[in-house]
């Protein structure tokens, strides 16, 4: 206990309630305790160049009750922290002053890696037989088989094609007798004849060395099969004895936790990340937590907006199903949003028989989700009960505020879907963002959800898809830029991962929940609004303009709603 808890000497008051670890804002502690972390990380040499590739650390503010000489517990409390990291650092999960794995399944005599020794094994001799002399030889020949073949069939062919020629020149310019024409359809039936003689033999040829490369094929499949069923016979022995405890002390191991999940099983490295690992060593030795926060040390990633010391959010993939049954996450949320029972104001910019376009603020939905009390669509659709059209063409994101169009009936509804489809409406966005960047260009950074931590974005320049974005440098103050970003393509979260990605403008949009420095809510909001939207009308076949400027941002601008 007393290399992993780490007392707190300070006047800093702890939070009246445990924090939500997918959106926060990292108190005053956690900022407290990560610093000393970073001394902690700064302090191994040793781990310089791992953890320098990246790695994500976490710190958990904990309260330790004391006990006297007798065991008895006693009213005074000590604060402090509890650090850890994702995964392994040098191989090591049990590193002095860092909780250690919730099962430590690295020891050197243990079943885990007496079974990975096997695999491993099997890996070699996967690699052995496939890159074996005599298979390779066979693959060779087999080639060499079929390129003769080939040549030789399109030889043939192109004899037969040049006599055919002859044949029929020879019909069409003389009168020829029985015996000619007689003998120039047994010239044609002993090539073809021939043809398929040839045809025949490298068939018998290349089917021979099919078969002595089968025989290597079938022991190389044998041995990924069983590769297989020991690797997912050894992940399931490891989720098994993955047993997270909750704060009533209750215990569940990984598959049943994902069991309930859309995933049905957990995925490589689940509860190894730093917000279970420290959760779980502070219910097993009587630990009461008060808040968390993960930050990210290291080279950012290819693919995922990872900056050097900010803090993030847990991942959705890996954690959210074992954090909800750690912390009771459900309850957790309603605790710290409160019950809402009014819908927010939804201010009406233009409405006509076919369209309604509406200002939509900050902090809701655009269409119904999981635990959401409300959304743009199912505040009109009780504003407007009687509408049979599915309402919605388009969508902003729940932390971007501005304009959004929604259609009033079906053949609206389906044309201006054809719009967006043909990306022949525009569309112009006002951010800050949290950081200096000067000038203008294009932005061209493919993008692909990230599966394990949806509804995160990465970039992937193999797989993504292709997402273009504009910009306009406005003004630099005070260390944050005012910009306007004007997307060609319409990609989830488009301009928040093209302004945060280092290949990118390398500076997230301030207030960013995601993509944003220093963990979530350091801003009442996201500082990106969609101010101005143009399209051509479903029924008029005019195009309009629509525009709402974000006045509370104090950036200058006004004009007409719509023209």
């Amino acid at each position: 206990m007393k290399e992993v808890f780490h007392p707190l000497q300070t006047s800093i008051a702890p939070p009246e309630r445990m924090n939500n670890p997918f959106f926060y804002k990292p108190h005053p502690l956690c900022l407290l305790a990560a610093e000393e972390v970073k001394g902690m990380i700064a302090a191994h040499e040793d781990w310089k160049d791992e953890v320098g590739r990246g790695k994500m650390f976490g710190v958990l503010i904990v309260e330790r009750t004391a006990s006297n000489e007798d065991g008895e517990r006693m009213e005074q409390t000590n604060l402090g922290f509890l650090a850890a990291y994702s995964g392994q650092i040098g191989g090591r999960s049990d590193w002095e002053g860092f909780v250690p794995a919730v099962f430590d399944y690295l020891q050197p005599d243990g079943y885990f890696k007496q079974q990975e020794a096997e695999i491993d094994q099997l890996n070699r001799e996967v690699e052995r037989l496939t890159a074996s002399t005599e298979r390779l030889r066979i693959i060779e020949s087999l080639n060499m088989v079929r390129a003769r073949a080939e040549k030789a069939i399109a030889r043939h062919q192109a004899v037969m094609k040049a006599a055919k020629m002859l044949r029929d020149q020879r019909r069409r310019e003389a009168l020829l007798s029985e015996r000619e024409q007689h003998e120039m359809i047994r010239e044609s039936q002993f090539q073809k004849a021939e043809f398929h003689r040839m045809k025949q033999r490298f068939s018998d040829e290349i089917e021979k060395k099919e078969q002595e490369k089968v025989v290597f094929d079938k022991r190389i499949q044998t041995l990924k099969h069983k590769r297989k069923e020991k690797s997912d016979d050894l992940q399931r022995w490891l989720f098994s004895h993955f047993e997270m405890l909750n704060k009533e002390g209750e215990r569940r191991n990984l598959l049943e936790i994902f069991s309930e999940t859309a995933l049905r099983v957990p995925p490589a490295g689940a509860g190894e990340c730093c917000e279970p690992k420290l959760l779980q060593y502070a219910y097993a030795h009587g630990l009461r937590p008060l808040c968390m926060a993960m930050f990210w040390w290291g080279a950012s990633p290819k693919g995922k907006v990872r900056h050097h010391g900010q803090f993030y959010p847990a991942c959705s993939g890996k954690c959210k199903p074992i954090l909800t049954w750690m912390l009771d996450l459900r309850k957790l949320e309603k605790e710290m949003d409160g019950i809402k029972n009014d819908p927010p104001e939804l201010p009406i910019v233009y409405e006509d028989d076919d369209i309604l376009v509406v200002n939509k603020p900050a902090g809701i939905l655009s269409v119904p989700g999981i635990d959401a009390p409300y959304s743009v669509c199912s505040i009109i659709r009780e504003r407007y009960p009687d509408l049979l059209s599915p309402l919605m063409v388009h969508r902003l994101d729940m932390s971007t505020s501005g304009l959004l169009v929604l259609a009033k009936t079906k053949e609206a509804h389906w044309k201006l879907q054809q719009q967006f489809e043909e990306h022949s409406v525009t569309k112009q966005y006002r951010a800050i963002l949290d950081g200096e960047v000067h000038g203008e260009g294009i932005i061209d950074l493919p993008l692909r959800p990230d599966l394990l931590d949806r509804p995160r974005q990465v970039v992937d320049y193999e797989n993504g898809k292709r997402a273009v974005t504009r910009y306009r440098v406005d003004k630099v103050e005070d260390g944050k830029t005012w910009i306007t970003l004007f997307p060609k393509t319409g990609r989830t979260h488009q301009l928040r991962v093209h302004c945060a990605h280092q290949d990118g403008l390398n500076c997230p949009i301030l207030g960013d929940p995601i993509y944003g420095r220093n963990g979530n809510e350091q801003e009442e909001r996201m500082y990106l609004h969609a101010e101005r939207l143009e399209l051509t009308h479903p029924t008029t076949g005019k195009r309009i303009v629509f525009i709402v400027k974000s006045e509370e941002w104090r950036v200058k601008g006004g004009g007409e709603n719509a023209r």
